[in-house]
């Protein structure tokens, strides 16, 4: 999906070669015009912890810029200063640490406070590898997490500790997104960088625009889109369908849709390690047909990745990651297991149901839920209708982010080098500075 910030988009053409500059209709931009460093960091103990970083001008701050506390309500010594950065940003997350590089030193008496809950088992540095901003929304912690039911089998169910609404926005070519990942109090929950619910009806779409740095994942719901990109690549996914793209070193493409009426569907955006940042683009598209599921007590499963309901996913994903759409009937409940050391959260798509403990208030369309440590998450439909929602977890990298637009990398050199390599043509951009999708 394309970031809103066309502000931001008409710096970024006006880099660009005058020759270049009529077709580069930006996706993705960031919301504001510095970059981000997102690094996620493992909390052993629940603690108020102080982080310096350095400046995107290359000097030291002045001041933590981060404090951290347990959900269980430590105060910090500090507390009664200041909750807010020295731009007023309220930023709270759970169990993962988001630290912007500040365009100017901060105060230090200037600290952003944080709640989050202790994970040892964090850290994906240790981890084997196999192989869409600004929005209003409505936020709140989930309070209650003391409920008696059943675990269903799993020794340490995962609760909800977060909780926000992700409500509509313009975005792109005239779509309509809902962003619940990649937004103000959630910019980045490792290894994520994005979820976006998209509703889009032609002429509407997502002209030309690259990529580079991770990958995206693109699940059809209703309708249809066509994809296209400079190496020669096109196809369309049709409701139900599943395109996994690795942009890795570099891609430019164009999504528009191809159905008549709404096209609706998710789209996800998966952080690459550094050692995989680089490499040559792939995809991955499965149509409906051949999505693995599993049906069994009023609940279905479609398996994009990873493993549910006994069932595995072709689906190579080269962060380790799980993607389940989940569909229960009225009176249907379902306990999936999640590896511990997966980051994981879920987003409500149709229906209300009750997630983590069985006397917590039912969560309804279009949330987002953060989850907490666990092996594993309980959830029932007590409701008259259908409950959908997809659930998604990955094993976090643990490695400085820094993103601007369209790339994300390590390090703001690496993203310079994105932007030259793009202007330019060349690592893996040769075919950018001439190609033009057929949307135009």
């Amino acid at each position: 999906m394309m970031h809103p910030s066309y502000k931001l988009f008409k710096q970024i053409k006006s880099n660009f070669p005058e020759s270049n500059r009529h077709r580069h209709r930006h996706r993705h931009c960031h919301h504001d015009m510095q970059l981000e460093d997102r690094s996620h960091f493992a909390i052993p103990e629940p603690a108020w912890i102080s982080i310096s970083k350095t400046s995107s001008r290359g000097h030291q701050s002045n001041s933590p810029t981060i404090i951290y506390s347990s959900i269980q309500g430590q105060q910090s010594p500090s507390e009664s200063n200041s909750r807010q950065s020295s731009k007023g940003e309220n930023c709270k997350t759970s169990a993962t640490i988001l630290m912007r590089v500040a365009a100017a030193p901060v105060n230090l008496g200037s600290l952003l406070k944080l709640q989050a809950i202790s994970r040892p088992k964090f850290g994906g540095k240790n981890s084997t590898i196999k192989n869409r901003i600004s929005c209003s929304s409505s936020y709140s912690t989930v309070a209650d997490m003391s409920g008696s039911g059943s675990d269903q089998g799993l020794s340490a169910p995962r609760l909800v500790v977060k909780k926000f609404l992700a409500e509509a926005q313009k975005e792109g070519d005239g779509a309509t997104v809902r962003r619940s990942i990649g937004r103000p109090g959630l910019k980045y929950f490792d290894p994520f960088l994005l979820l976006d619910e998209f509703t889009v009806s032609a002429p509407a779409g997502f002209p030309d625009h690259p990529h580079r740095g991770f990958e995206t994942v693109t699940y059809m719901f209703q309708g249809a889109f066509t994809h296209q990109d400079f190496a020669g690549h096109k196809g369309t996914i049709g409701t139900g369908d599943l395109q996994w793209m690795t942009a890795g070193r570099g891609i430019v493409h164009s999504e528009m849709p191809a159905a008549a009426g709404v096209n609706w569907g998710l789209q996800l955006w998966v952080n690459l390690a550094s050692k995989d940042k680089m490499c040559e683009p792939r995809y991955q598209e499965l149509p409906s047909s051949e999505i693995t599921r599993a049906e069994k007590d009023g609940i279905e499963v479609r398996v994009i990745a990873g493993e549910g309901m006994g069932v595995k996913s072709p689906v190579f994903t080269r962060t380790p990651a799980m993607f389940l759409d989940f569909t229960l009937q009225p009176g249907a409940s379902v306990s999936q297991p999640i590896p511990e050391s997966y980051n994981a959260f879920v987003y409500t798509v149709e229906g209300e149901g009750i997630f983590g403990v069985p006397n917590s208030a039912p969560v309804p369309a279009h949330n987002c839920l953060v989850l907490g440590p666990g092996d594993g998450l309980s959830v029932w439909n007590n409701s008259s209708e259908p409950l959908r929602f997809v659930l998604i977890g990955g094993q976090p990298i643990g490695e400085p982010v820094v993103q601007y637009g369209p790339f994300v990398m390590n390090t703001q050199a690496e993203i310079q080098k994105a932007f030259e390599d793009y202007q330019h043509g060349k690592n893996g951009f040769e075919k950018a500075r001439y190609w033009r999708s057929h949307s135009h």
